[in-house]
């Protein structure tokens, strides 16, 4: 213990502390930094973070008021740290009181986090009475949010209030020298949680000793094994095992999404992927997402991990358990136990009914997952994180706003949806939800905006749904008739979302290049150029428009976004290619008429369909079976080349509005066709000449607004290519290029937008 410094007098002093501080270890830490510095009071957890009363001499108090904002524990994060005086009590000892409860809840609950290393040299030590338990975990690791069913953070608000701890665990709870003091999810093999291995009829096996071992033996003969993890059930077979795989995408119905990969370990994932810095420190953090990496030739993986695919979406184990399967394989295929468009499975109840005819066994355990989360996608572009999927290890922590708002509940969109609840200067973003396009996604939305109003203590003083009138997340928003509702255009709500994510609060031009949003005036927008703020916002210009054959179905065959865009660019005097698009005279007949007649053929300004249109022309996806596949491929097309090579597009002024015309860029892309290029050559010209309209807009854009910072946002920006190439001119003209880092720039990042629109309205209303 240290000498006393300064005055003896005593002094005593409140610290009220906010932000990711319960179920990191905070309270212990607090504990042993008293210990260290002599002082003496208490610590306790509230309904807003921790409160901490602590007395001392004036030097020593100094001191631990200086480890406590500075030496934190690795998972916590601290946003508010007020210290007040307070009269001097004479306190004996220092010690942790029980959680108080408040009406006003602020305390953030941490987002799930891998196994620290700690417990991993615990978990393959046999002399360790948690040798090879699979739920082994401590303050700086395991589960939180996925288990947490309401604060303060307490086991008897988790999951875990199922196992009461034996005597042993009990000890090291209240051992403030162990590793596990207060640690919630605190359990062992005697009294903790428990795996098991079900037949595929979901019936217990007689005479299992060892169930992962089993598991092991079944993945090893190429069996499909549905295993509960942390949020949810992965279907998981040997990477190696062609006729495993196959058969997971014949019973799942998924032909050719690529499958995620779950790797032992770096020098495992090395042998398969290029990892540069950045990207290893994604996966070694404590997200553990799965992050996207370029593959290496002669991986030795099933080419139907992911067919047509340059990439592997690799992830490192980030459970006990899933480093003992690991134990015995270099890699698995880990996808989300689901059929096409549900929720993922995560009740042990519902796992044999969802995925009956799909998983040969399932792994389960009977701690309960209170929240599902799926596995975060995660790529680096420009040399820096761009979330593609915003959930397990990133969720609930907090998005900080410019300025405090009413509590808004934004509900996404259609796809990839998301929700987001604000709380004073803070936005929630919930784990992604999926496509809501059937009962099953509804009722997981209704679940999820439960859960966080009931984390958060949060009602809602208005709800932001999408312009969009079908949309379930606009029905959900209809059927709160108690609360005000606030509809916000898709694309001004992507804008605010990239403005939000940068921290910025200031009018900016936006480029918002996506599949699909309703515009105001009722037409399918999706490759805009806006100039907006969080209030409102004018369209300044966007791609010409061209006819979707078909209406939906052209989302789903590029085949006839490719005809459509043949007609805009030649009129009826549609050229042949090489290229066999698989229609029929008589369809290619019918479906010109329909353009021609305007039946079913919406008009877009969508980016994703001129995607489509140009992938189809180059002959390298005529249908696809997942959205956006034509877009990845025809992406992944490209070799690196004369960065000069480009195709052009014409900008029109039509009053207000500034219209990049693809006419030219169609009759240079069949030139190419004719000319036998290949789509490397034409993907490489595609992207350099979008990237240069782009910038030859916003550069126009600037001399009619004076704005000289740019946001890049949309779905169509997750391209890797298209977006380094983009930001790289725009900072060459000298302009501030925004992109998204902290929510994706695809719909799961919507919420945010629509929340912080609704809220600079709604504030001012009620101002």
């Amino acid at each position: 213990m240290r000498g006393l410094k300064g005055s003896c007098e005593l002094q005593r002093k409140r610290i009220e502390i906010e932000g990711i501080v319960q179920g990191v270890g905070f309270r212990p830490f607090v504990f042993q930094i008293a210990q260290l510095h002599g002082v003496r009071g208490w610590v306790c957890n509230d309904s807003r973070g921790v409160v901490v009363e602590a007395e001392a001499a004036s030097g020593p108090l100094e001191s631990f008021l200086s480890d406590l904002r500075g030496k934190t524990p690795p998972l916590a994060e601290i946003t508010r740290f007020d210290v007040t005086d307070c009269t001097a009590r004479g306190a004996q000892r220092f010690v942790i009181r029980d959680s108080v409860e408040g009406t006003h809840r602020t305390a953030r609950i941490t987002p799930d986090t891998h196994v620290c290393e700690a417990c991993l040299k615990e978990l393959f030590n046999p002399a360790d009475r948690r040798y090879h338990y699979p739920f082994i975990n401590c303050t700086h690791c395991g589960p939180r949010f996925s288990i947490v069913t309401g604060i303060p953070y307490d086991r008897v608000k988790t999951t875990m209030v199922d196992f009461p701890m034996c005597a042993a665990c009990r000890d090291e709870y209240q051992d403030p020298n162990s590793r596990r003091f207060h640690a919630q999810p605190n359990a062992c093999p005697v009294c903790g949680p428990q795996v098991r291995l079900l037949s595929a009829q979901g019936q217990g096996l007689p005479d299992m000793d060892d169930p992962v071992a089993a598991t092991i033996d079944l993945l090893r003969q190429g069996r499909i094994v549905a295993i509960k993890g942390l949020g949810g059930f992965h279907l998981a077979v040997h990477a190696c095992h062609s006729d495993a795989v196959a058969e997971l995408r014949r019973r799942k119905a998924r032909d050719e999404k690529p499958f995620a990969l779950m790797v032992r370990d770096l020098e495992a994932a090395r042998k398969l992927v290029r990892i540069d810095a950045a990207e290893e420190t994604l996966l070694i953090s404590t997200a553990r997402p799965i992050v996207l990496l370029d593959q290496i030739p002669g991986h030795g993986l099933s080419p139907l991990v992911a067919p047509h695919n340059r990439s592997f979406g690799v992830m490192l184990p980030y459970t006990p358990l899933h480093h003992l399967l690991l134990e015995k394989f270099d890699a698995l295929v880990m996808t989300s136990a689901n059929i096409s468009d549900e929720p993922i499975v995560y009740r042990n109840d519902d796992a044999p009914r969802r995925l009956c005819g799909i998983a040969d066994a399932y792994l389960v355990h009977d701690r309960r997952i209170h929240t599902r989360t799926d596995d975060s996608i995660v790529r680096v572009l420009a040399g820096r994180p761009m979330m593609v999927r915003r959930s397990r290890g990133y969720v609930p922590r907090a998005v900080s706003l410019s300025h405090a708002q009413p509590a808004v509940l934004a509900l996404g969109a259609e796809l990839k949806d998301t929700l987001c609840l604000t709380q004073g200067d803070r936005a929630f973003l919930s784990q992604h939800i999926g496509d809501l396009k059937n009962h099953e996604v509804y009722r997981a939305l209704e679940q999820s905006a439960a859960h966080l109003e009931e984390i958060l203590a949060t009602r809602p003083a208005v709800l932001a749904h999408d312009l969009h009138p079908d949309y379930l997340s606009t029905h959900y928003a209809q059927q709160r008739d108690e609360l005000p509702r606030m509809a916000v255009q898709h694309h001004h709500a992507h804008l605010a979302s990239c403005l939000a994510d940068n921290g910025v609060d200031a009018p900016a031009i936006g480029v918002i290049f996506d599949g699909i949003g309703l515009g105001p005036e009722g037409t399918i927008w999706g490759g805009e150029f806006l100039v907006g703020d969080f209030e409102d916002f004018l369209r300044a210009g966007h791609l010409a428009c061209l006819p979707m054959p078909g209406g939906d179905a052209a989302t789903r065959e590029p085949r006839r976004m490719a005809l459509s865009a043949l007609r805009h660019a030649y009129g009826e005097d549609i050229p042949s290619l090489i290229h066999d698009d698989g229609f029929t005279d008589q369809e290619r007949r019918l479906l010109q008429q329909m353009v021609a007649r305007k039946l079913n053929s919406p008009l877009t300004s969508s980016c994703g369909r001129l995607f489509d249109a140009v992938a189809a022309l180059a002959g390298v996806r005529q249908v696809v079976s997942y959205e956006g596949q034509a877009a990845l491929e025809f992406e992944q097309a490209v070799e690196r080349g004369d960065e000069t090579a480009a195709y052009h597009f014409e900008i029109q002024n039509e009053g207000n509005l500034l219209i990049c015309d693809p006419a030219p860029l169609i009759r240079q892309v069949v030139e190419d066709v004719r000319a036998g290029r290949d789509p490397a050559w034409i993907s490489l010209r595609f992207h350099n000449g979008l990237a240069q309209v782009i910038a030859e807009v916003c550069c126009r854009i600037r001399l009619q607004t004076g704005l000289g910072r740019v946001a890049l946002s949309g779905g169509v920006f997750q391209n890797r290519i298209l977006t380094e190439k983009t930001s790289g001119l725009l900072e060459d003209e000298g302009f501030d290029v925004l992109l998204h880092r902290q929510v994706p720039p695809n719909d799961g990042g919507l919420s945010l937008g629509q929340a912080v629109i609704a809220g600079r309205r709604f504030g001012k209303k009620s101002t």
